[in-house]
């Protein structure tokens, strides 16, 4: 007895052949939507940012178009998967009256996943923070390296790769969202003229806002705010400046290494902890070079 593999060929011309073209026509509509998505979304988010700088436009744009990408990606393969059930002629209505009942069954072990939904939508409407912005979360700094409406992943200075669902972030602090800033403060000895080394620290700050490499970065130069603190082994100098976004770490560690040289030129002491014992005695004057 010979096996009839005529109606097989039949249903695959007809049957199959649809199939075929309802899996092309769906990888048509995904390469579309991939390619054209972020062509419509850029042009809108950088009018609607209009006035902020172009790179928070363009980090936002990017990850919203990677978010509708992503949706698109679920829409198109589920209804991809329900057109090929009724081509193979299954009944999906009682899959989906199947469906609509676990959903209820498991709605309230679902509720984290909702809540995570919920405030996934929020950050992105809101603009908290956007792909590659850098921004702190549960005590863990690092770099955004997605964000979507379930969870932000995060990857700090070890390249350790952090997993965070959205519904838990009570707060994230953007270290990076239109401009950065210098904040630190140098320390110099108690017998140091603080006059003189404060138009010292404003003079390299100026020097480094004017320097043809980092001029590019430095929105305002980094200035001396006010004598911070009295400490134990020296006096705290606070220094403000604003930078682009991203290059504060950049600035401060440059200032640092300008701050040091001109120091050292100009005998300015930076104090370490120590401690000096005197019996009796009158301290002795300090005695700088040329003096």
């Amino acid at each position: 007895m010979q096996f009839d593999w005529k109606p097989i060929i039949d249903w695959l011309a007809v049957h199959g052949t649809r199939i075929l073209i309802v899996l092309l026509l769906a990888w048509i509509i995904y390469r579309l939507a991939k390619r054209f998505i972020p062509r419509l979304i850029t042009p809108a988010v950088i009018r609607g940012m209009a006035g902020k700088p172009e790179e928070e436009a363009q980090q936002r744009a990017h990850t919203l178009g990677q978010v509708l990408i992503t949706t698109s990606l679920v829409l198109i393969m589920l209804s991809t998967f329900f057109t090929i059930l009724s081509e193979l002629q299954i009944n999906i209505a009682p899959i989906l009256a199947g469906a609509g009942i676990a959903g209820l069954a498991i709605s309230f072990g679902a509720q984290g996943l909702v809540r995570d939904v919920i405030a996934g939508f929020f950050i992105l409407v809101e603009n908290q923070y956007a792909i590659g912005d850098v921004v702190k979360i549960f005590d863990v700094s690092g770099l955004v390296e997605d964000v979507n409406l379930r969870r932000t992943v995060l990857r700090d200075l070890d390249g350790t790769v952090h997993y965070i669902p959205n519904g838990e972030i009570k707060l994230a602090s953007n270290l990076t969202k239109e401009w950065s800033r210098v904040n630190m403060n140098i320390s110099v000895a108690y017998g140091e003229d603080l006059d003189r080394v404060i138009a010292v620290i404003n003079r390299v700050g100026q020097e480094l806002a004017q320097d043809p490499q980092w001029r590019g970065a430095v929105i305002t130069p980094p200035q001396v705010l006010r004598v911070d603190n009295l400490g134990a082994s020296g006096i705290d100098i606070k220094i403000l400046g604003d930078t682009k976004p991203m290059q504060q770490w950049d600035i401060m560690s440059q200032l640092r290494l300008r701050l040091k040289k001109a120091f050292d030129k100009e005998c300015i002491e930076i104090p370490w902890p120590h401690t000096k014992v005197y019996f009796g005695n009158t301290p002795p004057a300090r005695i700088k070079d040329g003096q």
